[in-house]
């Protein structure tokens, strides 16, 4: 199975980075994950509800480990989170564009997790997925 493959077949996602704000790439790509029926929680840490669902400040608060993370946030932030999927034990991490950190995706790999940081965007992904 390829990366996008193993990213998407999960059956839990949570969206760093997610987004109040309708206009902005956190909070379109956890409603894409939403509207394709997967379960996915918003995290944002100056946030309380994104889209009506409870948001959550850090990993450590989900009620659950997602396998799949993606990372919709300013690369300094993303190795703040990337080392927080490290502790929790997320399986899959996808850092869309502009969220890519070299030092971050090197510790995730060293770490043994799955790492998307080519520059793909999962709103494309999800698109197609839409297609078929």
């Amino acid at each position: 199975m390829n990366p996008f493959e193993e990213f998407m077949n999960a059956s839990t996602f949570a969206v760093a980075g997610a987004s109040r704000e309708r206009s902005k790439y956190g909070n379109q790509v956890f409603r894409a994950l939403l509207a394709s029926g997967r379960t996915v929680y918003p995290l944002n840490p100056s946030a309380v509800e994104i889209e009506g669902y409870t948001a959550f400040a850090s990993l450590s608060e989900l009620p659950i480990i997602p396998e799949s993370l993606s990372i919709v946030t300013p690369p300094h932030i993303t190795r703040q989170i990337v080392e927080q999927a490290i502790a929790a034990g997320v399986s899959n991490l996808w850092m869309q564009p502009g969220a890519e950190d070299e030092q971050a995706s090197r510790a995730a790999r060293e770490a043994g997790l799955r790492v998307i940081d080519d520059g793909s965007c999962i709103l494309v992904l999800l698109a197609r997925e839409r297609r078929h």
